[in-house]
């Protein structure tokens, strides 16, 4: 080891690190390094060049192939001049031929530098192994094709000699599919599998055609004596199966040679067909790419989608092509998973199939960007799965797939979906954002306060291409349907035919003459630069720079208008209609019928510019009619923002008990201090001054601070609200915030009750500990003692949130559980209001299902018209979502593919629902219509009136009617299940004699009704006839008769009364409030002026913010219409 030692030199200063550092080396002199590689050779210089290099090798291969041509073509014209009768007979045509000494010599040069090439390529691919380059079969063709002519040329006896050039054929094809490789390999493009198998598949067919034909020719010169074209004619009549017959081989080698290409193509043609299928149908799977000559000459945007589902797809196309500018737009669909039946079915529609395009891939690879073309995508759609067991691993696939695509394609504009409200700030940096859970907490949240907010929203949101629904006989239907079709607008108010009039006015006076003039109900407004209001008051004076947002059918630029009739009419003191002239869409007479006719009498002699055009006449009755005040142009006075709201409590405090004011007194206005995930939107809610111990936010649960254990016995002043859901997630916020809202007064607050299956974290708690009479309490729906102790049998309102592990292996069975324990509450608790939340749309109709209703057919009818029609709302007419009773947060994805036209829409809806609180802008509310109020007799009258006193703004109206019984059986079966239990002691006759005044009087017109009340007298005069049985065989045979008897609705009853009765709660008050069947609620959106008002109709109203810009004299602001003390003032209604 010594040694070894010794024998090591030490390393030269400029080898030594610490030499390196300390500079020494840079005295020395530097080393010259060589690099020695074996391309020097000449050899590898000559591979490199024939080999190696991209593009000479393919400049060699180009030339190779072209050779093999031109061999191919001379053996052609030497068949046409050949005549095979001139030379000896028998067998020696097919040995020796005729061949001219030019011919001769072009093909002995083509022989002669193909030769050479091969030997040279041989010497160049040689690597110790002769033999493996000897007996490839390239090699031997070349040799059988060459050798001979070059033989020839030193022994001229053989130049007549027969020699199968023909086979030059298949060498062809060997070179054009190497030259294809080195061709992509050069321009550095990948080709698909599927072109290169198309190529090698139809080179193998003209090979095998033109070998075929050639030996046929060559062999039949000693038979039949074919020509070239006879030859092709067999050969083509042969392998296609056809076999007319007329030309046929005589001799025995061309049957040998035709039997063998018969065999040949069965084994090759097959195997080269299957692997084409295969790659066709995998091509098919992954959707091949989408051009870039496309992408630079036509639009289109991409959908990335981790499923894509029937529903969601259908959703997004009928959606996105709605608009008429969207019509030239391609779809290309980016999707990791294959396409299923149903959607495969649906994009070969000729509809669709032009205008989608699916590809297979993920968005996290820029291979796939690539082929979808995002960087040249005018938008890009990412979509969450929804149907995911764990939604936050869903949001985190969204927020990578948003980052991927933004890191690609920085300007291509993003719109993202995500579940969670904790994930949304990931992907803040996309245009436009919406996160399921906060629209779907807050929107079931106004459900309500406000009845049927998320169908009012679902309407809004959607689009209906400019033309109402359906034609049906009811009218309810027919008004239903026209007031569906309006949506949300926008126009610059310098560029506007109605408002530009308006320049310089405030805004309420604006909204009532754009709606009393033109049918469009003025919303919101946005100046420059700054953030979109609704309804920003009186004090707003519009200027020409500010975009308006209206309600209407149809956009202002889709009408004509002739104005100067108009001014000629005026003249004439004609009442003026709202449009005269055409409209470039086919909605001219439902616009016409959003007009203000019915508000200009001829008895009022006032037209709408007069100078009390504004007060609205009515014919003359046997009493004056009461009069409203003028909206006027500009608001008398506005004064600053006052926050007086914020610190005198005494308020709402009038109408409190002590109690409760004592409670009340606790209460502050303020911004939550605690928020439950990062994005929140602050808003002004009503607070607690200290915050609520944890143990005091459980109902069910006694603690020292409260000593109750369910909800009766905390004597609460208004009704229950019960939310029912699975967790307490964080997006449960936001239905707490919206109804503690600091608008809201605060004897109108009403208890929240959270019914979670699984207790809360302490984050959720820490958040909603500071918001007033906030409980939870761990249960589940499918439990009657848990629905009992949280006070359902006095809840003004029932939530039932679908389950977010609600995944079944069949997709529309995700809603079963959910729709039968709504269907059980509603037979326990008839007089319930109960809203649902549903997965699928489609589930809807088992919403209070009943097996023979006529009704319900009718409406599926109708849906079924609805779809056929290619509309995105379907089930619209169904009684559950008209009413507002039932919603699926798929209706909401709407609203993100609306946004990329209507960029606005996001924003506005959320202020609707109160998720964003914007300094100036109104929030929505509801208005109850009570008898001593149908003296303002129509909705353009309401209007005025609302505009001229408190400033709001009424967008449309909640309408419940009587559904008569479609038939006297039904009625009959109702009447009996209203009875009370028999075993009750109750007055039997007297139920059954009420039930008998409550059938209508003309009986003749209905035989059964009839005949069933005359067994009933015979029945109960039986009855009361017969004196009471003391034995105990008679007594349980009386019993057993009534229970016999016994409704289901009894029956019912009384298992609810016996739970309350074994958890020690108070029956009163239960089954107060009956199950209305024949009732039903729909919204009329946007109604004419000349609507009539009906009792209880219930009018949605976008309210100024009360905080800013509130006129000294603007009176206080109540919930009803009907509080006024004095009716006659005209600035009250």
């Amino acid at each position: 080891m010594g040694e070894l030692e010794k024998e090591v030199l030490p390393l030269p200063p400029r080898y030594r690190f610490r030499d390196l550092l300390l500079g020494d080396w840079q005295a020395d002199e530097r080393v010259q390094v060589e690099f020695y590689v074996n391309e020097n050779t000449f050899k590898e210089r000559l591979k490199l060049f024939f080999i190696k290099n991209q593009r000479s090798s393919l400049r060699v291969r180009l030339f190779n192939f072209s050779l093999k041509l031109l061999s191919c073509f001379l053996y052609i014209i030497r068949v046409l001049l050949d005549d095979p009768q001139e030379g000896p007979g028998g067998w020696a045509p097919i040995v020796w031929v005729n061949r001219p000494l030019p011919l001769w010599g072009l093909q002995v040069l083509v022989a002669l530098i193909s030769f050479l090439e091969t030997m040279l390529l041989v010497y160049l691919g040689y690597k110790g192994n002769l033999w493996e380059q000897v007996l490839r079969v390239p090699f031997m063709l070349e040799m059988m094709n060459t050798v001979p002519f070059l033989v020839t040329v030193f022994w001229p006896p053989l130049r007549n000699l027969f020699i199968p050039v023909f086979l030059n054929c298949w060498l062809a094809k060997h070179a054009l599919e190497n030259m294809i490789n080195d061709l992509h390999r050069a321009i550095q493009r990948t080709h698909s599998a599927m072109f290169n198998q198309v190529l090698i598949l139809v080179c193998t067919l003209v090979c095998l055609m033109f070998t075929c034909i050639c030996g046929i020719q060559h062999l039949e010169r000693a038979g039949n004596n074919l020509t070239f074209f006879d030859s092709l004619y067999f050969c083509i009549v042969t392998f296609s199966t056809v076999g007319f017959g007329d030309v046929t081989p005589r001799i025995w080698p061309s049957q040998l040679l035709v039997v063998i290409m018969i065999c040949v193509a069965l084994i090759v043609l097959p195997i080269q067909f299957e692997q084409l299928a295969f790659l066709w149908m995998e091509r098919q799977k992954s959707g091949g790419n989408y051009s870039r000559y496309r992408a630079q000459t036509e639009k289109h945007v991409v959908l990335c989608v981790s499923a894509l589902k029937i529903d969601l797809l259908m959703d997004f196309l009928n959606e996105f092509y709605a608009h008429p500018r969207l019509q030239d737009y391609y779809v290309v669909i980016l999707c990791p998973t294959e396409m299923d039946l149903a959607v495969r079915r649906v994009l070969q529609i000729p509809l669709w199939s032009q205008r989608v395009i699916f590809l297979q891939g993920s968005a996290l690879k820029d291979q796939d960007l690539m082929r979808a073309k995002m960087d040249d995508a005018e938008a890009c759609f990412i979509l969450s799965n929804r149907f995911e067991g764990d939604r936050g691993a869903a949001d985190h696939q969204t927020i990578l797939r948003a980052w991927a695509v933004k890191d690609f394609a920085p300007n291509c504009p993003l719109y993202v979906q995500i579940l969670k409200p904790e994930n949304k700030f990931h992907v803040k940096f996309a245009e436009h954002v919406v996160c399921e859970e906060e629209f779907k907490f807050a929107m079931l949240a106004l459900n309500c306060v406000c009845p049927a907010t998320s169908t009012l929203v679902t309407l809004l949101v959607h689009t209906s291409r400019g033309q109402a629904g359906p034609a049906s006989p009811e009218q309810w239907q027919q008004m239903y349907s026209r007031c569906s079709a309006s949506e949300i607008h926008h126009v610059r108010l310098g560029d506007s035919k109605f408002l530009g009039q308006y320049e310089g006015k405030s805004f309420t006076y604006a909204s009532f003459h754009a709606h009393k003039k033109y049918g469009l109900c003025l919303i919101g407004v946005c100046q420059e630069d700054k953030n979109i209001l609704l309804n920003p008051g009186p004090c707003h004076i519009l200027a020409s720079s500010d975009t308006c947002f209206y309600i209407n059918i149809s956009k202002e630029e889709n009408s004509a208008f002739v104005l100067r009739q108009q001014e000629q009419r005026r003249q004439r003191r004609l009442p003026t209609t709202a449009y005269h002239g055409l409209t470039r869409l086919p909605v001219h007479s439902i616009i016409a019928s959003m007009g203000t006719v019915a508000m200009d009498l001829p008895e009022s002699g006032s037209s709408p510019d007069s100078a009390d055009g504004t007060t609205l006449g009515l014919p003359a009755d046997s009493e004056r009619p009461r009069s409203i005040a003028p909206v006027l142009e500009v608001a008398a006075a506005c004064r600053s923002p006052t926050f007086e709201l914020l610190s005198d409590p005494s308020e709402d405090e009038a109408g409190l008990s002590d109690d409760d004011a004592a409670t009340s007194g606790a209460w502050v206005k303020g911004y939550p201090p605690t928020s439950p995930y990062i994005g929140s939107s602050p808003t002004l809610c009503h607070l607690v001054r200290e915050k609520i111990p944890f143990c005091c936010l459980r109902l069910d649960k006694s603690c020292p601070h409260c000593p109750y254990e369910d909800a009766r016995a905390y004597r609460f002043q208004n009704k229950l609200l019960i939310l029912s859901a699975e967790r307490a997630g964080n997006g449960l916020y936001n239905f707490v915030a919206p109804l503690r809202a600091y608008y809201r007064p605060r004897q109108e607050l009403s208890p929240l009750v959270l019914l979670l299956e699984t207790a809360p974290e302490t984050h959720f708690l820490e958040a909603v500990r500071w918001f007033p009479l906030v409980y939870y309490m761990v249960g589940s729906i499918d439990s009657l003692d848990d629905l009992l102790r949280c006070g359902v049998s006095f809840a003004a309102s029932v939530v039932v949130v679908d389950k977010e592990s609600s995944i079944a292996q069949e997709d529309y069975m995700a809603d079963a559980k959910t729709i039968v324990n709504v269907q059980t509450l509603f037979r326990l608790f008839p007089g319930l209001n109960i809203i649902t939340e549903l997965t699928h749309p489609a589930n809807m109709r088992f919403m209070r299902f009943k097996a023979k209703d006529r009704g319900a057919l009718a409406l599926s009818k109708l849906e079924k018209k609805e779809r056929e029609k290619g509309s995105n709302l379907v089930f619209m007419f169904r009684l559950p979502f008209a009413a507002g009773k039932v919603f699926s947060v798929s209706m909401l994805d709407t609203l993100l593919y609306q946004s990329f036209v209507k960029g606005y829409m996001i924003s506005i809806t959320r202020l609707l629902l109160g998720l964003d609180s914007t300094p100036g802008s109104g929030f929505l509310c509801v208005l109850k219509v009570t008898e001593d109020d149908l003296w303002i007799r129509s909705y353009g009258r309401l209007y005025q009136k609302l505009c001229s006193s408190t400033g709001d703004i009424p967008i449309g109206i909640y309408r419940t009617e009587s559904q008569p019984a479609p038939s006297a059986e039904r009625q009959v079966s109702a009447s009996g299940e209203d009875c009370e239990d028999p075993l009750e002691p109750h007055d039997t006759l007297a139920c059954h004699l009420g039930h008998r005044d409550s059938v209508p009087g003309d009986q003749a017109e209905h035989p059964l009704l009839r005949r069933k009340s005359m067994q009933w007298a015979r029945r109960l005069s039986r009855k009361g006839g017969r004196l009471p049985s003391k034995t105990a065989a008679e007594r349980i045979s009386q019993q057993r008769l009534t229970l016999s008897r016994r409704s289901e609705h009894q029956e019912l009853s009384a298992l609810v009364k016996t739970r309350m009765k074994h958890l020690g709660l108070s029956a009163a008050g239960y089954m107060e409030v009956m199950d209305h069947d024949n009732t039903l609620s729909y919204i009329l959106l946007n109604p004419s002026p000349a609507t009539r008002l009906e009792l209880n109709d219930v009018v949605y109203l976008i309210r100024p913010d009360p905080l800013t810009l509130v006129s000294p004299g603007s009176p206080g602001r109540k919930a009803s219409v009907s509080r006024a003390e004095d009716p006659k003032d005209s600035t009250r209604l």
